[in-house]
């Protein structure tokens, strides 16, 4: 018997939240992908407060963080915000505006000491450090009339990129939720992915504020060595760590350095920016950015393996269009340089001796020491198995690690020198992001900045093959920000790269996240019926199926497919001979986009029907329009 197809058996239910009122919202204002400056002119014209703000982004925390995809981005909230907005909405009323970030709610990294909320840096050692000073950067922000909504989850740390910690567990990634943020930053790159706040801070030792962004289709910029200030930022490595911003686009990025950046008489390495730094790093941004500059490929940085083509190809075709906009873009060759970068890392060397330090200026910390925390076992065991590193210094391979560093900083000046580019190009990191999990993600290419003290950007390119967003690093000469800047700010204006991630959606009402879409389903005959629900947060569809004649069937499948022809199968719902089955299927991102274009189907077979009696769209595009 021919397969048929047909939808007249299918009902699909959009359920709205008990007791949800569309017509009368919780929320007045609807912070969802908003900008910094989309969220000043609403508080400019009336349209939202910096209370309704804070608000906002509360509901999208209670909604998305420890519920639905239950993405765990946020360590603890600042129980203040409310009465901190009410303070800048009043200053505001006074015509007393102290900038662009007045009233706007931010998150912070936790190894950024931060008054009134604990510092944990991700490890139970200091889960009740509460530090009597804010760092640096968080006194700028406060100034700059931001309001520290909360603390973000982190590697433990900070060693690390896959954020995992023996205090708040694994952070997801808000793109596919059964993959890594990566880290450390991955909780603000998460949160900041998922609109739980306009913007954040992250710190950088190694890729530490760029593979997040990369992972979560966002912006982020580590500056040069020695343009913000380490002060009150919990240390991985005093010579390669620095802090720097995360945010949906070059324009936040701008403000959020503009607010952050400057010499600090408590870090003294930050005197190196006197004179390199603009009076607006957003007077750099320009819509033609792109046109006129030069830009080096840097070949070896894209891996060789096969995992590494996906992304790689991603990136290419981001440099191809950035070459289309005007920009002369090159392939670059720089002898010397791969080898340079080898064992140029400084982390095993200095990671035990600056936490002791910063530990002996902080006696009321719970603990004093590196030995103290690893000797009461108060870490992940991915850091607590990595003890060794870390307990002797090995001087000559510090020396050696110091010279390459110089060399590779040489080498690299040389190459923007001599062939007058802009920047050098290649991917932030080369594969997709690891499937949750302690171990390490690989294809990192985040050592050249690191090494040479140079600034990097990463940029939001695209998105690869499993869904997931890739990055394209952008690095310059020493204090060369704003040209990375003018460079991305091109780039974004003429491709619009930003896509929010599907698993924390706008909240309907301002206040609920969508609920579950309800499928109940039959065939023709009546051989067989199913229900389905799909979660519209984690991408998972729970099904319930039975048979009427379990003689008879032969099996269920889930299958891709056309209107015209089936394609292969995905999932087997119902086994031969069996009466009934439950499970659960994770769709991913092409699959996700299969069943909303009306591509995925259920097949039936029988074994009078042994290749197919009929097959039912799961979702067709007529039952899209009816809901």
């Amino acid at each position: 018997m021919p397969m048929k197809s047909t939808i007249s058996a299918l009902k699909w239910v959009f359920p709205l939240a008990a007791g949800l009122t569309l017509c009368t919202p919780a929320y007045a204002y609807d912070v969802f992908e908003k900008s910094i400056t989309d969220l000043q002119k609403s508080l400019a014209s009336g349209e939202a407060t910096s209370r309704e703000l804070v608000e906002g982004y509360l509901a999208r925390i209670n909604a998305y963080d420890q519920a639905g995809p239950k993405i765990n981005a946020i360590v603890a909230l600042n129980p203040k915000a409310l009465e901190e907005a009410d303070a800048l909405d009043k200053e505001r009323g006074r015509k007393k505006l102290r900038g662009p970030l007045h009233g706007i709610p931010v998150l912070v990294k936790d190894n950024y000491e931060t008054v009134g909320m604990p510092t944990t840096a991700g490890t139970m050692a200091l889960a009740t450090y509460m530090p009597a000073t804010d760092s640096y950067a968080v006194k700028r922000l406060k100034a700059a009339g931001a309001i520290i909504l909360g603390k973000t989850t982190m590697h433990e740390l900070a060693a690390g990129i896959v954020t995992v910690s023996s205090l708040t567990g694994l952070t997801k990634n808000p793109y596919d939720p059964t993959r890594s943020p990566g880290g450390s930053s991955g909780g603000t790159g998460a949160a900041i992915g998922a609109s739980f706040a306009a913007a954040g801070m992250g710190s950088d030792t190694c890729g530490s504020i760029r593979i997040p962004s990369a992972f979560q289709n966002l912006m982020g910029l580590r500056g040069t060595r020695g343009l913000s200030s380490r002060d009150g930022i919990v240390p991985l490595s005093s010579t390669q760590d620095i802090g720097g911003p995360l945010a949906r686009s070059v324009t936040d990025l701008a403000i959020m350095l503009d607010a952050t950046v400057g010499a600090d008489p408590n870090d003294a390495i930050t005197a190196e920016s006197k004179g390199h730094i603009p009076k607006s790093y957003r007077a750099a941004l320009v819509a033609d950015g792109l046109k006129g500059a030069r830009i080096g490929v840097v070949r070896f940085l894209y891996g060789n393996a096969p995992e590494d083509r996906d992304y790689g190809s991603v990136v290419d075709a981001a440099l191809a269009k950035m070459k289309a906009q005007g920009a002369e873009v090159m392939d670059i060759t720089i002898p010397g340089l791969e080898e340079a970068l080898k064992d140029s890392s400084l982390i095993n060397a200095e990671f035990r001796g600056d936490l002791d330090a910063f530990l002996a200026k902080r006696p009321k910390a719970p603990v004093h020491s590196f030995a103290e925390i690893f000797d009461h076992g108060l870490v992940h065991e991915q850091l607590f198995d990595r003890r060794a590193l870390w307990e002797k210094v090995d001087e000559a391979v510090v020396k050696r690690a110091w010279e390459k560093r110089k060399a590779a900083l040489d080498l690299v000046k040389e190459t923007l020198e001599k062939n007058k580019l802009d920047a050098l190009a290649y991917p932030t990191i080369t594969r997709l992001p690891n499937l949750l999990g302690p171990q390490a993600n690989g294809g990192q290419t985040c050592q050249l900045s690191a090494a040479t003290g140079l600034p990097a950007m990463a940029v939001a390119v695209g998105f690869g093959a499993e869904g997931t967003p890739v990055g394209l690093e952008l690095l310059g000469a020493p204090f060369a920000e704003s040209t990375l800047l003018k460079l991305a700010y091109g780039w974004e204006q003429a491709e619009h790269p930003r896509k929010p991630p599907f698993s924390t959606p706008d909240l309907v009402d301002d206040t609920h996240p969508p609920k579950p879409m309800v499928l109940e389903l039959s065939f023709p005959g009546g051989e067989a019926a199913m229900q389905l629900t799909y979660d519209v947060l984690t991408g998972i569809i729970h099904y319930k199926i039975g048979a009427a004649d379990p003689a008879e069937m032969l099996g269920v499948t889930l299958q891709r497919g056309t209107a015209e022809s089936p394609g292969g199968v995905i999932a087997t719902l119902l086994l031969q001979g069996q009466k009934s089955g439950a499970g659960d299927i994770q769709l991913h991102s092409k699959d996700r986009d299969d069943l909303f274009a009306g591509r995925l189907f259920a097949h039936l077979y029988l074994r009078t029907s042994p290749l197919g009696t009929s097959r039912i769209p799961l979702l067709p595009q007529d039952a899209v329009a009816q809901n």
